[in-house]
């Protein structure tokens, strides 16, 4: 029996935090090489047009100045869109060139690229290049793109288009006595993570590359840079460590990577580039979009149609999609829904996903279309959402993997106290303050992707377990090592965990909550296969006490490799280390979903959020007091990270509703608020109670029953604030987020 206890499903700190809080943890723009040199990227200060001319001359006297690259000079670059679509997250269209032309397809595009000594010097020299400029009238609004609007485009790999209608929900509609059909927008949001993004270029010599980039799967960026710029994968290796924030926004590579690595050949120097926070708001960006959600139901609430269209914005050189509209036709049982997507091109850069993109939309439109209807019915909102709980998804025609939703309800409300709630909107106050609370439903996909493992164990009975993923901040390090203690009955002390490296077993990037499934199932199996390896080399030993057994016939604890049926006989990890003749003893193995199970059954995460706002009467300021998020999302590895990652989600769900907008200068077509100064997300003050109870839930899509948490947290929770401010004043507002104007 192991003297240690299992992790698996404790609350465990995070392996990692004692570098993080020391400062230790090294991340992209943190490595450094002698002779190293530094970038800074010169903005276009227009969104449609062409370049005239760029005059350099002011820069290029600046001190410090070593080299600046514009479209007539540097380097050469494909001219066909095939390499750089090597790109696993690539989206279909003609994928933006950093330097490539004279053309301006977005405000902030880069124009040139300034090379100095330092990156003050760097910076300063990049704020003298001007450029005169043949300038287009640009359109930047969604709203006044709507007219052409097109749902005619290759699909996104990864990204399902809607499913084809079922039932006549335009006749059921027109025909039902209780029915609500309105429109919703959420606002465009940005990506604003701590770590900026960077890019460190070392120089090795002979052509030899050590890149260290941000990004969510180190992968991608090898595969797209030595695509676009005919490099030799064999001498190009990138790291990412550890990364300050990501949530979807590097999922592919930006231009930081391209223009770095190509001055670092042209100069045979490392050079360093990192981005202002104004430049970070070129790029990743949650879409803006318009909705249109008509609900129809009988008098006892059972809906009887569904209808749910989506225009989102995309650029124009790419089309970008989301899978906004589907979650209408699989959250709540109904036999009549049309589902329709469409996208319109305005002069921006390509949206990017952005935690739980589309579901974070979509179903926040759909939530609150479920309340409006419930008081136009007159009946209870989660009554209103069990009166249609859906037993099977219905878009695909397949029963659910598991789904502990109605548990999430029933405990979500208890501990959130709904049963007291009075339901008449204005009816509950403190003071000069109303008093409103709301929920809402929220739904992810329980995604999985193939994963390579690796797990070595030393004659020391050190375990090191490794994976070509990342940790995006979302505690994979600590699960990692979690799962590989307990394979092997070691204290997790005695385990390392490797990760954000292409040196590693293979990984795509890391996102849509498969992280935990798919790189830990792959580590699972790399440390089974370890454990073959161990008893293989115990079995070889003279007078083994093991010689006849199989791995069922034994357990490996305690730096032991023992008998079952007699735990005195055994064979320790050292010994049989060294009985392999080798240092240590390694493992590779390669995780694969299974593709049967998939096509039979369809997996998701549930949530049902519970929130509760104050708002000021006289002043229409609104606080977020409590908010309860239960989520069903299959065997929690870790307690402490898993609450983490819905906090974070519940956060930006906070964001979403109240505070984040991003606006463009419809004349100039640039974002005016590109700074945390204006551009509002929460901070501490408004963020105050938020219980996570977590559900349990046994699902077989995978050995370890996991759902990933990454994207779940968010999906609802703007919704249930919608809902509750609605609740409290009697106000509908229906264009996120809800500022004090749109109450007043």
């Amino acid at each position: 029996m192991s003297n240690v206890h299992p992790y698996v499903g404790r609350a465990h700190p995070r392996v990692d935090g004692a570098l993080k809080v020391t400062g230790r943890a090294k991340y992209a723009a943190e490595f450094f090489a002698d002779g190293m040199v530094y970038a800074a990227a010169v903005p276009a200060t227009i969104a449609k047009g062409r370049i005239v001319s760029i005059d350099l001359s002011a820069a290029k006297s600046a001190p410090g100045v070593i080299d600046i690259l514009t479209h007539e000079n540097r380097p050469e670059l494909p001219d066909s869109d095939e390499p750089y679509l090597n790109d696993m997250v690539a989206v279909p269209g003609s994928p933006f060139r950093a330097l490539y032309n004279d053309r301006i397809l977005y405000s902030g595009q880069p124009i040139a690229l300034v090379v100095a000594d330092t990156h003050e010097n760097a910076r300063h020299a990049a704020s003298l290049v001007t450029a005169t400029y043949e300038a287009e009238t640009p359109t930047v609004d969604v709203a006044e793109a709507r007219h052409e609007a097109y749902d005619t485009f290759e699909p996104r790999d990864g990204i399902p288009p809607p499913p084809p209608p079922r039932g006549d929900a335009e006749a059921t509609f027109k025909g039902a006595d209780i029915k609500l059909s309105e429109s919703y927008r959420v606002a465009p949001e940005h990506h604003n993570p701590m770590e900026l993004m960077a890019t460190t270029v070392i120089w090795e010599g002979d052509g030899a590359l050590t890149i260290h980039t941000k990004t969510q799967g180190v992968n991608n960026p090898k595969n797209y840079i030595c695509a676009v710029l005919g490099l030799d994968p064999g001498k190009v290796r990138v790291t990412s460590p550890f990364v300050g924030g990501a949530f979807g926004m590097v999922l592919r590579p930006q231009y930081d990577l391209l223009v770095a690595t190509m001055t670092a050949i042209k100069l045979e120097r490392s050079v360093r580039l990192v981005l202002t926070r104004g430049q970070m708001y070129t790029m990743g960006w949650r879409p803006d979009t318009l909705q249109t959600v008509a609900l129809s139901a009988k008098e006892d609430g059972e809906l009887t149609s569904i209808s749910h269209h989506a225009i989102q914005a995309t650029s124009q050189f790419e089309d970008y999609q989301e899978p906004t509209v589907n979650w209408s036709g699989l959250i709540y049982d109904c036999p009549n829904v049309s589902l329709k997507y469409e996208l319109a091109k305005i002069d921006v850069s390509t949206p990017s996903d952005m935690r739980a993109p589309g579901a974070a939309l979509g179903v926040c439109a759909l939530e609150i279309a479920m309340d409006e209807l419930s008081y136009r019915l007159g009946m209870d909102p989660l009554e209103l959402r069990l009166k249609n709980y859906a037993e099977k998804d219905q878009n695909d025609d397949k029963p659910f993997s598991s789904k502990e939703l109605k548990a999430a309800y029933a405990q979500g409300a208890e501990q959130f106290g709904w049963k007291d709630r009075d339901s008449r909107p204005r009816s509950m106050r403190d003071g000069k303050e109303l008093i409103g609370q709301g929920m809402a439903t929220g739904c992810w996909e329980a995604m999985m992707q193939p994963h390579g493992g690796r797990a070595t164990l030393s004659a020391e009975g050190k375990l090191e377990v490794a994976c070509g993923t990342a940790d995006i901040g979302t505690g994979t390090y600590t699960i990692l090592a979690q799962i590989g203690a307990d394979a092997l009955g070691l204290d997790i002390d005695d385990v390392t965990a490797r990760v954000g490296d292409t040196s590693l077993p293979m990984a795509p990037p890391e996102g849509g909550s498969w992280g935990a499934a798919s790189a830990g199932n792959a580590v699972r199996v790399a440390c089974t296969a370890l454990k073959e390896e161990l008893l293989k080399a115990a079995r070889g030993l003279h007078d083994s006490p093991l010689a006849n057994a199989s791995l069922e016939h034994v357990s490996f604890a305690n730096g032991k490799i023992s008998l079952v049926s007699d735990d005195e006989k055994f064979v320790t990890f050292g010994d049989a280390v060294r009985g392999s003749g080798s240092a240590d003893v390694t493992a590779e193995a390669m995780f694969e979903p299974d593709e049967d199970f998939a096509g039979k059954y369809a997996s998701y995460t549930h949530s049902a959020v519970f929130a509760e706002v104050r708002v000021d009467e006289q002043l229409g300021v609104v606080r977020v007091t409590r908010i309860v998020s239960a989520i069903a999302a299959g065997k929690i590895l870790n307690l402490a990270t898993a609450r983490s990652q819905i906090l974070g989600g519940v956060v930006m769900g906070i964001g979403m509703a109240l505070h984040e907008e991003t606006m463009w200068d419809k004349a100039l077509g640039r974002v005016v608020n590109a700074n945390l100064g204006e551009y509002h997300m929460p901070a501490h003050a408004d963020v105050q109670n938020i219980d996570v109870i977590f559900v349990e839930e046994d699902d077989k899509a995978n050995p370890l029953g996991v759902k990933g948490l990454g994207e779940i947290g968010i999906v609802g929770a703007a919704a249930a604030i919608a809902n509750a401010v609605f609740h409290a004043t009697g106000k509908r507002v229906r264009d996120l987020p809800i500022t004090i104007d749109k109450l007043l």
